[in-house]
């Protein structure tokens, strides 16, 4: 299997037919050997339905379905799972993302050796206001944590080397950060292309705002997982042990000045309080690094969804 088209979508039906034509005359005229991988997370329209009579017609189109929905990045890290394909391109299904990128895309991963090729909606077509101003300080934040020089994180349409999408696992609302994730595993071959975004052509825009906050969470998050993930004691208790050794330095001055001074009263000073609460928080800390420690030793790290139905899939 030469490619596996990955695309996750939610009330996409009208859009399915046309993606599935294009994406069909681009693969065939470049000759793959190729499969298309539709996620439906938990669609209320006839999503579910295309994907049927689409796998009626060509049984390399095929099709996994949540029974609710889970959002992207369980769909994403579900159909990971499912690829065959040495090279895995995703794309959205709102007819956004050109199939006719896929040849260039598929090159660049198998002759020039990249493990991600992550597309850069250059010119967009979204409002100004609600997605580019914000979506460009989402990206210079994750430009300057992660070191990964891509001008688009969020971009749907991106190529992997399938070793990446069988060595990585993308959780709660990770999928933006995808690239970072792989780097985190040791997958360092990441680069951008310049892509064409087109204009919206069915249905709307199935994200708001809050995406926007979750996001920045979100690279928080990864950013400690990434680097303390599997040692959360050098984090925890590198910091528990520093307060815990500064309200004890406090502490130690404190009962000093009491034996120089007998007068010297020390539940009235500041510093008695700062002291203890130092000395206390820093001993949490302490014990909190310990619990995660034995927690990321003993856990195992899997995801599991509620998938209702599968076509072509075993």
């Amino acid at each position: 299997m030469n490619l596996s088209i990955v695309i996750p979508l939610l009330n996409e039906a009208e859009s399915l037919p046309e993606l599935s034509a294009w994406i069909t005359r681009v693969c065939e005229k470049q000759g793959y050997a190729w499969e298309v991988i539709f996620i439906d997370d938990g669609s209320t329209d006839e999503s579910w339905e295309v994907i049927q009579k689409l796998r009626q017609s060509d049984d390399r189109i095929k099709g996994i379905r949540f029974q609710r929905n889970y959002g992207k990045s369980a769909a994403l890290n579900e159909a990971f799972r499912a690829a065959c394909g040495e090279v895995v391109i995703t794309m959205d299904a709102d007819l956004q993302d050109s199939p006719d990128e896929i040849p260039e895309l598929y090159r660049m991963v198998k002759e020039e050796g990249w493990d991600i090729v992550s597309g850069w909606k250059k010119k967009r077509y979204d409002n100004t206001l609600t997605k580019n101003i914000p979506s460009k300080l989402f990206n210079a934040a994750t430009r300057k944590v992660s070191g990964i020089k891509l001008h688009d994180f969020n971009c749907g349409l991106k190529a992997y080397r399938g070793r990446v999408t069988k060595g990585i696992e993308v959780y709660g609302e990770m999928h933006r950060y995808i690239p970072v994730i792989a780097k985190w595993q040791g997958f360092k071959k990441i680069t951008e292309k310049v892509v064409e975004h087109r204009p919206r052509k069915y249905g709307q825009s199935k994200f708001g705002w809050e995406r926007f906050v979750n996001g920045f969470l979100d690279l928080a998050s990864i950013t400690f997982v990434g680097k303390f993930g599997k040692r959360p004691m050098h984090f925890f208790g590198l910091w528990g042990t520093l307060m815990f050794m500064l309200g004890f330095g406090i502490s130690v001055w404190l009962i000093v000045n009491k034996m120089i001074d007998p007068t010297y009263y020390l539940t009235s000073k500041p510093t008695f309080y700062i002291a203890l609460v130092l000395a206390i928080v820093g001993v949490q800390l302490f014990l909190a690094g310990f619990l995660a420690e034995l927690i990321a030793r003993n856990s195992p790290e899997k995801n599991t969804y509620g998938i209702e139905e599968k076509l072509g899939i075993e």
